[in-house]
Protein backbone atom coordinates (compact mmCIF):
# COMPACT_ATOMS: atom_id res chain seq x y z
CA UNK A 1 0.00 0.00 0.00
CA UNK A 2 1.03 3.58 -1.20
CA UNK A 3 2.59 5.55 2.14
CA UNK A 4 0.97 9.36 2.01
CA UNK A 5 3.73 11.76 1.68
CA UNK A 6 3.96 14.84 4.53
CA UNK A 7 2.86 17.35 2.11
CA UNK A 8 0.06 15.17 0.58
CA UNK A 9 -1.13 14.38 4.39
CA UNK A 10 -0.82 19.10 4.86
CA UNK A 11 -3.15 19.10 1.73
CA UNK A 12 -5.64 16.43 2.64
CA UNK A 13 -5.84 18.27 6.02
CA UNK A 14 -6.03 21.76 4.51
CA UNK A 15 -8.96 20.18 2.22
CA UNK A 16 -11.06 18.69 5.07
CA UNK A 17 -10.42 21.93 6.92
CA UNK A 18 -11.86 23.60 4.02
CA UNK A 19 -14.89 21.69 3.53
CA UNK A 20 -15.92 21.60 7.62
CA UNK A 21 -15.70 25.48 6.45
CA UNK A 22 -17.82 24.90 3.84
CA UNK A 23 -20.21 22.97 5.75
CA UNK A 24 -20.46 25.30 8.57
CA UNK A 25 -21.16 28.40 6.64
CA UNK A 26 -23.97 26.25 4.54
CA UNK A 27 -26.00 25.77 8.07
CA UNK A 28 -25.55 29.42 9.16
CA UNK A 29 -26.55 30.62 6.04
CA UNK A 30 -29.78 28.68 6.08
CA UNK A 31 -30.65 31.43 8.55
CA UNK A 32 -30.77 34.98 8.24
CA UNK A 33 -27.05 36.48 8.82
CA UNK A 34 -26.38 39.71 10.18
CA UNK A 35 -24.32 42.24 8.37
CA UNK A 36 -21.24 41.08 9.67
CA UNK A 37 -21.79 37.33 9.48
CA UNK A 38 -22.64 37.89 5.07
CA UNK A 39 -18.80 40.53 5.36
CA UNK A 40 -17.23 37.50 6.71
CA UNK A 41 -18.63 34.69 4.86
CA UNK A 42 -18.30 37.17 1.31
CA UNK A 43 -14.66 37.53 2.51
CA UNK A 44 -14.59 33.76 2.98
CA UNK A 45 -16.33 33.06 -0.20
CA UNK A 46 -13.66 35.05 -2.29
CA UNK A 47 -10.89 32.50 -2.01
CA UNK A 48 -11.29 29.93 -5.07
CA UNK A 49 -10.85 26.64 -3.34
CA UNK A 50 -13.41 27.45 -0.62
CA UNK A 51 -16.17 28.59 -3.45
CA UNK A 52 -15.67 25.35 -4.78
CA UNK A 53 -15.96 23.62 -1.23
CA UNK A 54 -19.23 25.21 -0.84
CA UNK A 55 -20.68 24.93 -4.49
CA UNK A 56 -20.34 21.49 -4.21
CA UNK A 57 -21.52 20.74 -1.06
CA UNK A 58 -24.82 23.23 -2.39
CA UNK A 59 -24.80 20.67 -4.88
CA UNK A 60 -25.26 17.75 -2.29
CA UNK A 61 -27.66 19.49 -0.98
CA UNK A 62 -29.46 19.74 -3.63
CA UNK A 63 -29.52 15.99 -5.02
CA UNK A 64 -30.84 15.01 -1.13
CA UNK A 65 -33.85 17.85 -1.29
CA UNK A 66 -34.66 16.25 -4.85
CA UNK A 67 -35.98 12.98 -3.05
CA UNK A 68 -39.19 12.44 -1.98
CA UNK A 69 -39.02 10.78 1.57
CA UNK A 70 -36.09 11.59 3.80
CA UNK A 71 -36.38 8.35 5.53
CA UNK A 72 -35.63 6.32 2.88
CA UNK A 73 -31.48 5.05 2.80
CA UNK A 74 -29.83 7.66 1.02
CA UNK A 75 -27.29 6.42 -1.64
CA UNK A 76 -24.64 9.43 -1.63
CA UNK A 77 -23.38 9.87 -5.38
CA UNK A 78 -20.18 8.58 -6.85
CA UNK A 79 -17.11 10.62 -6.79
CA UNK A 80 -13.66 9.80 -7.50
CA UNK A 81 -11.48 8.50 -4.37
CA UNK A 82 -9.48 11.66 -4.39
CA UNK A 83 -12.16 13.59 -3.14
CA UNK A 84 -14.17 11.30 -0.82
CA UNK A 85 -12.33 13.03 1.80
CA UNK A 86 -12.94 12.21 5.58
CA UNK A 87 -14.40 15.80 6.11
CA UNK A 88 -17.69 14.75 3.83
CA UNK A 89 -18.13 13.14 6.87
CA UNK A 90 -18.24 16.03 9.33
CA UNK A 91 -19.72 17.71 6.04
CA UNK A 92 -22.72 15.21 5.87
CA UNK A 93 -23.24 15.40 9.87
CA UNK A 94 -24.01 19.18 9.65
CA UNK A 95 -26.44 18.53 6.74
CA UNK A 96 -28.13 16.51 8.67
CA UNK A 97 -28.55 18.86 11.42
CA UNK A 98 -29.55 21.37 8.84
CA UNK A 99 -32.17 18.67 7.18
CA UNK A 100 -33.47 18.24 10.53
CA UNK A 101 -33.78 21.48 11.85
CA UNK A 102 -35.64 22.87 8.16
CA UNK A 103 -37.26 19.66 6.48
CA UNK A 104 -38.06 17.55 9.66
CA UNK A 105 -38.54 19.73 13.03
CA UNK A 106 -42.25 19.35 13.98
CA UNK A 107 -43.76 22.92 13.53
CA UNK A 108 -46.40 22.89 15.66
CA UNK A 109 -50.03 24.26 14.20
CA UNK A 110 -51.19 28.04 14.32
CA UNK A 111 -54.72 29.30 13.79
CA UNK A 112 -55.76 32.66 14.26
CA UNK A 113 -57.89 35.43 13.15
CA UNK A 114 -57.35 39.15 12.61
CA UNK A 115 -59.81 42.14 12.26
CA UNK A 116 -59.03 45.42 11.95
CA UNK A 117 -61.70 48.08 12.05
CA UNK A 118 -62.69 51.37 10.81
CA UNK A 119 -59.12 53.99 11.11
CA UNK A 120 -56.41 51.26 12.55
CA UNK A 121 -53.41 49.51 11.12
CA UNK A 122 -52.10 46.61 12.48
CA UNK A 123 -48.40 44.98 12.92
CA UNK A 124 -48.17 41.31 13.66
CA UNK A 125 -45.00 38.58 13.79
CA UNK A 126 -46.60 34.96 12.53
CA UNK A 127 -44.74 32.03 14.03
CA UNK A 128 -42.46 31.17 10.90
CA UNK A 129 -40.95 34.78 11.45
CA UNK A 130 -42.47 36.50 8.52
CA UNK A 131 -44.21 40.06 9.45
CA UNK A 132 -47.64 40.82 8.68
CA UNK A 133 -49.22 44.34 8.04
CA UNK A 134 -52.93 44.26 8.48
CA UNK A 135 -54.94 47.53 7.18
CA UNK A 136 -58.21 48.84 7.84
CA UNK A 137 -61.92 47.17 7.87
CA UNK A 138 -59.54 44.26 7.14
CA UNK A 139 -60.45 40.21 8.06
CA UNK A 140 -57.68 37.47 8.07
CA UNK A 141 -57.64 33.74 8.78
CA UNK A 142 -54.27 32.64 9.68
CA UNK A 143 -53.43 28.68 8.97
CA UNK A 144 -50.41 27.31 9.61
CA UNK A 145 -49.89 23.73 9.83
CA UNK A 146 -46.33 21.49 9.30
CA UNK A 147 -47.13 21.61 5.58
CA UNK A 148 -48.18 24.83 4.56
CA UNK A 149 -48.81 28.46 5.49
CA UNK A 150 -51.58 30.05 4.00
CA UNK A 151 -53.53 33.44 4.73
CA UNK A 152 -57.46 33.53 4.12
CA UNK A 153 -57.71 37.41 3.21
CA UNK A 154 -61.39 37.94 3.46
CA UNK A 155 -61.55 41.13 3.04
CA UNK A 156 -59.49 44.22 3.31
CA UNK A 157 -55.78 44.16 2.61
CA UNK A 158 -52.84 43.32 3.82
CA UNK A 159 -49.03 43.25 3.32
CA UNK A 160 -46.20 40.67 4.41
CA UNK A 161 -42.84 40.32 4.76
CA UNK A 162 -42.72 36.60 4.07
CA UNK A 163 -39.90 34.48 5.80
CA UNK A 164 -38.08 32.18 3.35
CA UNK A 165 -39.24 28.22 3.34
CA UNK A 166 -38.65 26.83 0.65
CA UNK A 167 -40.29 23.44 1.89
CA UNK A 168 -43.53 25.58 3.03
CA UNK A 169 -44.47 28.28 0.42
CA UNK A 170 -46.81 30.72 1.81
CA UNK A 171 -49.82 31.69 0.34
CA UNK A 172 -52.41 34.57 0.22
CA UNK A 173 -56.10 33.06 -0.39
CA UNK A 174 -58.53 35.44 -1.22
CA UNK A 175 -61.69 34.14 -2.56
CA UNK A 176 -61.00 31.71 -5.96
CA UNK A 177 -57.47 34.10 -6.22
CA UNK A 178 -54.31 32.55 -4.95
CA UNK A 179 -50.77 34.63 -4.25
CA UNK A 180 -48.04 32.16 -3.51
CA UNK A 181 -44.70 33.16 -2.32
CA UNK A 182 -41.51 32.01 -0.44
CA UNK A 183 -39.64 34.71 0.51
CA UNK A 184 -40.76 38.45 -0.36
CA UNK A 185 -42.76 41.12 0.20
CA UNK A 186 -45.99 41.77 -1.17
CA UNK A 187 -49.30 43.48 -0.68
CA UNK A 188 -52.94 42.23 -1.48
CA UNK A 189 -56.14 43.98 -1.36
CA UNK A 190 -59.42 42.42 -1.77
CA UNK A 191 -62.86 44.45 -2.68
CA UNK A 192 -65.85 44.18 -3.83
CA UNK A 193 -64.85 44.90 -7.36
CA UNK A 194 -61.10 44.06 -7.73
CA UNK A 195 -58.14 41.76 -6.42
CA UNK A 196 -54.56 43.97 -6.59
CA UNK A 197 -51.61 42.39 -5.87
CA UNK A 198 -48.36 44.66 -5.71
CA UNK A 199 -44.50 43.33 -5.12
CA UNK A 200 -41.71 45.23 -3.44
CA UNK A 201 -39.15 42.57 -3.40
CA UNK A 202 -38.50 38.96 -4.40
CA UNK A 203 -41.41 36.97 -6.82
CA UNK A 204 -45.03 35.94 -6.30
CA UNK A 205 -47.06 33.88 -8.38
CA UNK A 206 -50.73 35.15 -8.63
CA UNK A 207 -53.42 32.74 -10.20
CA UNK A 208 -56.86 34.66 -9.79
CA UNK A 209 -59.03 31.60 -10.46
CA UNK A 210 -58.57 27.88 -11.72
CA UNK A 211 -59.36 28.98 -15.28
CA UNK A 212 -56.99 32.10 -15.53
CA UNK A 213 -53.21 31.74 -16.52
CA UNK A 214 -50.84 32.19 -13.55
CA UNK A 215 -49.11 35.24 -13.60
CA UNK A 216 -45.39 35.55 -12.03
CA UNK A 217 -45.09 39.73 -10.52
CA UNK A 218 -41.24 40.53 -10.10
CA UNK A 219 -40.21 43.37 -7.64
CA UNK A 220 -42.06 46.64 -8.31
CA UNK A 221 -44.62 45.65 -10.26
CA UNK A 222 -48.41 45.25 -9.85
CA UNK A 223 -51.62 42.70 -11.05
CA UNK A 224 -55.59 44.01 -11.01
CA UNK A 225 -57.67 41.35 -11.68
CA UNK A 226 -61.33 43.14 -11.85
CA UNK A 227 -63.88 40.59 -10.93
CA UNK A 228 -66.68 41.64 -13.40
CA UNK A 229 -64.52 41.62 -16.72
CA UNK A 230 -62.44 38.42 -15.82
CA UNK A 231 -59.72 40.70 -16.62
CA UNK A 232 -56.12 40.97 -15.28
CA UNK A 233 -54.34 44.10 -16.03
CA UNK A 234 -49.78 44.30 -15.01
CA UNK A 235 -47.98 47.35 -14.52
CA UNK A 236 -44.79 48.69 -13.23
CA UNK A 237 -44.73 51.02 -9.83
CA UNK A 238 -42.25 52.70 -7.54
CA UNK A 239 -41.35 50.79 -4.64
CA UNK A 240 -42.55 53.50 -2.74
CA UNK A 241 -46.22 52.53 -3.98
CA UNK A 242 -46.33 49.40 -2.10
CA UNK A 243 -48.10 49.18 0.85
CA UNK A 244 -47.83 52.90 1.38
CA UNK A 245 -50.87 52.75 3.49
CA UNK A 246 -48.71 51.97 6.45
CA UNK A 247 -47.43 55.51 6.50
CA UNK A 248 -51.08 56.51 6.68
CA UNK A 249 -50.97 58.48 3.77
CA UNK A 250 -51.36 56.64 0.42
CA UNK A 251 -50.00 57.97 -2.89
CA UNK A 252 -50.66 57.84 -6.33
CA UNK A 253 -50.24 58.42 -9.86
CA UNK A 254 -52.54 58.01 -13.70
CA UNK A 255 -54.96 56.06 -11.42
CA UNK A 256 -58.00 55.11 -13.18
CA UNK A 257 -60.46 56.98 -10.79
CA UNK A 258 -62.50 53.46 -11.20
CA UNK A 259 -59.56 52.14 -9.10
CA UNK A 260 -59.17 54.62 -7.00
CA UNK A 261 -62.82 54.79 -5.52
CA UNK A 262 -62.32 51.06 -5.23
CA UNK A 263 -59.50 51.67 -3.19
CA UNK A 264 -61.07 54.47 -1.00
CA UNK A 265 -64.29 52.39 -0.56
CA UNK A 266 -61.60 50.18 2.24
CA UNK A 267 -61.76 53.33 4.42
CA UNK A 268 -64.95 54.30 4.08
CA UNK A 269 -67.70 50.84 4.52
CA UNK A 270 -70.12 52.65 5.71
CA UNK A 271 -71.57 54.69 2.66
CA UNK A 272 -71.24 52.30 -0.32
CA UNK A 273 -69.66 54.53 -3.21
CA UNK A 274 -70.14 53.88 -7.24
CA UNK A 275 -68.67 55.11 -10.35
CA UNK A 276 -70.68 55.91 -13.23
CA UNK A 277 -68.59 54.40 -16.26
CA UNK A 278 -68.41 57.27 -18.56
CA UNK A 279 -65.78 58.89 -16.30
CA UNK A 280 -64.58 55.46 -14.78
CA UNK A 281 -61.26 55.33 -16.74
CA UNK A 282 -60.71 58.95 -16.15
CA UNK A 283 -56.67 59.24 -14.65
CA UNK A 284 -55.97 61.03 -11.47
CA UNK A 285 -52.72 61.60 -9.51
CA UNK A 286 -52.48 62.65 -5.56
CA UNK A 287 -52.09 61.37 -2.27
CA UNK A 288 -54.86 60.53 0.44
CA UNK A 289 -54.68 60.60 3.95
CA UNK A 290 -55.83 57.02 4.83
CA UNK A 291 -57.82 58.92 8.57
CA UNK A 292 -59.23 61.77 6.54
CA UNK A 293 -60.91 59.87 3.21
CA UNK A 294 -63.70 62.33 2.57
CA UNK A 295 -61.18 64.87 2.06
CA UNK A 296 -60.25 63.21 -0.84
CA UNK A 297 -63.94 62.99 -2.27
CA UNK A 298 -64.16 66.94 -1.63
CA UNK A 299 -61.40 67.89 -3.93
CA UNK A 300 -62.14 65.29 -6.94
CA UNK A 301 -64.17 68.13 -8.54
CA UNK A 302 -61.00 70.36 -8.97
CA UNK A 303 -59.29 67.11 -10.05
CA UNK A 304 -61.37 65.85 -12.65
CA UNK A 305 -64.67 66.98 -14.42
CA UNK A 306 -66.71 65.01 -12.06
CA UNK A 307 -69.25 65.64 -9.39
CA UNK A 308 -70.34 63.35 -5.99
CA UNK A 309 -73.99 63.03 -5.72
CA UNK A 310 -75.87 61.18 -2.45
CA UNK A 311 -78.66 59.27 -3.81
CA UNK A 312 -81.81 58.44 -1.53
CA UNK A 313 -80.30 54.45 -0.85
CA UNK A 314 -77.48 56.02 0.79
CA UNK A 315 -74.97 55.09 -2.17
CA UNK A 316 -72.27 57.69 -3.09
CA UNK A 317 -72.17 58.14 -6.67
CA UNK A 318 -69.12 59.99 -8.97
CA UNK A 319 -71.27 61.10 -11.65
CA UNK A 320 -70.19 63.32 -15.07
CA UNK A 321 -70.05 66.76 -14.48
CA UNK A 322 -72.10 68.87 -16.97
Amino acid sequence: MNRLSDTDALDIEARDAIDAQAASWFARSRNHLSRTERKAFAAWQSVPAHAHAYAEFEQLWADLAQLQQLNKPVALPARKPSLWRSALAVAAGVLCAVLATHLGAPRHPYHSQVAVHAKGMRTLTLPDGSTLYVNANTHIRVDFTAHQRILHLDQGQLYIDVAADKERPLYVQAGTATVRAVGTGFDVRRSQQQLVVSVAHGQVAFEPDANKPVALLGARQRATYRYTQGTLQQQSIIAEEVADWRSGHLSFRNLELASLIDELSLYRPQVPLQVNKAVAALKVSGNLDVNNPDALLNALPALLPVKTVASADGILRIEPRP
